[in-house]
């Protein structure tokens, strides 16, 4: 997606915002945020992490504990809702059932009293750039899900707001559908320029969808960053372990050296060669994160990269292999003891492309994988990491 054009000062920015039910435990802590305007922002999270609570504090439907919320350098944590000028899509689309399409659309702009002549001529081009322009005599009943969520999203941005929150808009679309509409909403986002804050815990939706993406856990922002660096460049074990595919195997550091790179030994013995993370010379454990598509047998490695140096090799044994269609998922167990008493996960997955070459194992045939230092980080250990929140 290309990127906003930069500004000199943020269009929406969250200073130390804090909030809780209870008065006693924190469900947004310290959160801070910059966004530009024109840009996707994406808040990324597990249920419970918090993203859904700070969207409600920036429509204005919950109150901020503590910390201000601005736009355009104009605080607006003690204005109404109506008052922001916020367009907001819902996963359940809240479009009037006794309205037809182009009444529904026509509300927001009734409400602000524009000129009936004004009404009709907006109505009639947002039908048209929704792909919609036979449909606006239908009621919402009459709709498949698809539609009414272009309908929904057409009615929060007929009155031109800078700012449009959109909570699990496509929860409730099937897997065709909710592409159908991850790229309808990018194009029109493209198209008219608005700045986007969106909340999802699908990653690919937010991979896909995003100029930038605020990974939520526990109410805390563990990294904010573009969709690229999130999957390439973690911050934390935690981060690592919530975009994509991950295998996280603990280990303890022998070394880290001036020039990021940590040494760190399994309990078998194996020592393991990784960019540093977020280590320090105060940790004595670590956990070693590598991406299956970053794992390649000896066997596809002999055969395909003769030439290509790989730092770490690991001896696993072959457990199951999972069709997946265009590529296979391999499932192997680390040498008995590796993970000692630090983890409880003792398999290691990989993924390869279906081709001609994908390699083949029976099970309890041993093999190695391999894979670059480059391509694998050591980070503190965290709990949630392992477990999920």
């Amino acid at each position: 997606m290309q990127q906003p054009q930069a500004a000199t000062d943020p269009f929406l920015t969250f200073r130390n915002v804090k909030k809780t039910y209870d008065q006693k435990t924190l469900v947004v802590k310290d959160f801070n945020l910059e966004v530009k305007e024109g840009e996707f922002v994406t808040l990324l999270g597990p249920s419970g992490s918090g993203k859904t609570t700070v969207l409600m504090m920036l429509a204005g439907f919950e109150n901020v504990t503590n910390g201000s919320i601005s736009i355009n350098g104009i605080p607006i944590t003690a204005t109404p809702p109506y008052k922001r000028n916020i367009g907001m899509v819902f996963q359940n689309y809240a479009l009037f059932p006794h309205m037809t399409v182009a009444e529904n659309l026509a509300y927001p702009l009734k409400v602000r009293k524009l000129p009936r002549a004004q009404i009709k001529q907006k109505v009639t081009e947002y039908l048209k750039l929704i792909e919609m322009e036979d449909f606006g005599n239908r009621h919402p009943g009459q709709l498949s899900g698809g539609q009414r969520q272009r309908v929904a999203l057409a009615r929060a941005l007929i009155f031109e707001p800078a700012l449009v929150l959109m909570d699990e808009p496509l929860g409730a679309l099937d897997k065709k559908l909710r592409e159908q509409m991850q790229f309808e909403i990018t194009r029109l986002h493209q198209k008219l320029g608005f700045t986007v804050i969106y909340v999802t815990h699908d990653q690919v939706e937010a991979l896909t969808m995003s100029n930038r993406i605020a990974v939520f856990n526990r109410g805390k922002v563990q990294q904010f960053a573009e969709p690229s660096a999130l999957y390439e460049r973690p911050a934390n074990a935690f981060v690592a372990s919530f975009i994509g595919e991950n295998n996280l195997i603990p280990a303890a550091i022998q070394s880290i050296q001036p020039n990021g790179i940590v040494q760190a030994k399994l309990a078998n013995g194996t020592v393991i060669s990784a960019v540093n993370g977020n280590c320090s010379d105060k940790d004595s454990t670590c956990i070693i994160s590598v991406r299956p598509e970053k794992l390649r047998t000896a066997q596809l490695e002999d055969q395909e990269t003769p030439n290509l140096t790989t730092e770490n090799r690991l001896a696993v044994t072959f457990v199951t292999r999972h069709y997946v269609g265009d590529f296979m998922r391999d499932f192997f167990s680390l040498p008995e003891g590796a993970v000692g008493s630090l983890g409880t996960d003792t398999t290691i997955t990989t993924k390869t492309l279906n081709g001609l070459n994908a390699p083949s194992f029976r099970e309890g045939q041993t093999t190695e994988l391999c894979w670059q230092q480059a391509d694998c980080f050591a980070f503190q250990p965290d709990s949630s990491s392992l477990q999920g929140d």
